[in-house]
């Protein structure tokens, strides 16, 4: 008979591949960095924690490698054929003009601050003077009207879009609701949201600004061309989201319905405690789709009407015809592709914590 060494026997177990730091975190954290749109982030830190390497450089070169290589490659495509194109105002920019005048534009915004700063420093100077003096009477608070810099811009349009957007979800989210619940309401709707959906702005732009100009009297602090660029964003967006919320909530399951009919929940407690939850991930596809819609419908609308914001440069741009022109309507290009992206991200870490926490 043999013995066995018991400290061979009792040997400590062999370190176990996989995951040796934040585990917990990279699992709790990787749902949100693909919302957004930072899946590249958990493939380094698996990496870095010693998780099956070959499998997370195989996810790295996906998420992170194969898209920059894309955008390389688009870039190198761009600046071999913009020179090759010559149109009336010059060759087409590429990506080094391009990136040339983004810098012009943000030096242009810094100048134009400092302008701004030296004339209410200024104002600031002349009314402390005139009450020094006694005359507090003649003391005047101006407004700068300087030409609104390429940020203030993007600003005015961000801004236009949400008010706009807001008012078409107060006013589809609860007509599609209602046209889910009722078949009458259905029937009724159904014919206006066929024939309205496909109007193009353009056409509603003139109604529009000739009933906001008879009707709004610019109270509120909000400019007249402000409110017909938010209300044309309001009647061309509110379509995807009135539709999406009424095939939601008409789809939901029949045993929730019967179960409210059972418990004689009243509308309010039916619509809140069984019909939104189960609507609600059609519900915000509906508000992503209309956000879009809304984004693209803004910039024509300013363009139509010239009205401020991003449409309005990329038309004084047009106008002006100088040699940096068709670079600056490229910034203003890539710009309004940048933020609709970043807006459809907004929407969808919205959808996954609101869906996540209805889970819960």
């Amino acid at each position: 008979m043999t013995m066995l060494d018991p400290a061979v026997t009792m040997k400590p177990p062999a370190p176990q591949k996989g995951p040796t730091r934040f585990p917990a975190f990279i699992g709790k954290a990787d749902p949100w960095f693909r919302v957004l749109g930072f899946g590249w982030l958990t493939p380094i830190l698996r990496l870095a924690s010693g998780e099956n390497p070959k499998a997370q450089l195989a996810d790295l070169w996906r998420l992170a490698v194969v898209p920059v290589l894309a955008i390389l490659v688009f870039l190198m495509l761009w600046a071999w054929a913009a020179p090759k194109v010559v149109t009336s105002l010059g060759a087409i920019p590429g990506p080094a003009q391009v990136w040339e005048q983004v810098g012009v534009l943000h030096a242009d915004a810094l100048a134009e601050g400092e302008k701004e700063a030296a004339f209410y420093a200024k104002q600031a100077e002349k009314n402390a003077a005139l009450i020094a003096e006694g005359k507090a009477d003649e003391v005047k608070d101006r407004t700068y009207t300087g030409k609104p810099t390429y940020y203030e811009q993007i600003f005015t349009s961000i801004q236009t879009v949400f008010f706009g957007f807001l008012l078409a979800t107060l006013v589809a989210v609860p007509l599609g609701i209602l046209s889910g619940m009722s078949a009458t309401a259905n029937a009724a709707l159904n014919p206006l949201v066929q024939i309205f959906k496909p109007v193009s702005p353009l056409a509603w732009l003139p109604i529009v600004t000739m009933v906001v100009s008879a009707v709004y009297v610019g109270e509120g602090g909000m400019s007249k061309s402000f409110v017909i660029s938010a209300v044309t964003v309001t009647l061309c967006s509110l379509w995807p989201t009135l539709i999406n919320t009424a095939l939601g909530v008409a789809s939901i399951d029949k045993d929730l319905v019967n179960v409210g009919r059972v418990l004689k929940l009243t509308t309010w407690t039916k619509i809140t405690r069984l019909v939104l939850p189960s609507a609600l991930p059609l519900i915000f596809t509906g508000l992503r789709l209309s956000l879009g819609v809304g984004w693209m419908v803004l910039i024509a609308a300013e363009m139509l009407a010239q009205n401020p914001g991003l449409g309005k440069f990329v038309w004084d741009e047009f106008q002006n015809g100088s040699s940096e022109s068709l670079a600056r309507i490229m910034v203003a290009v890539l710009t309004i592709g940048i933020i609709g992206f970043l807006l459809d991200r907004v929407m969808f870490a919205l959808q996954q914590a609101f869906t996540f926490s209805g889970k819960r």
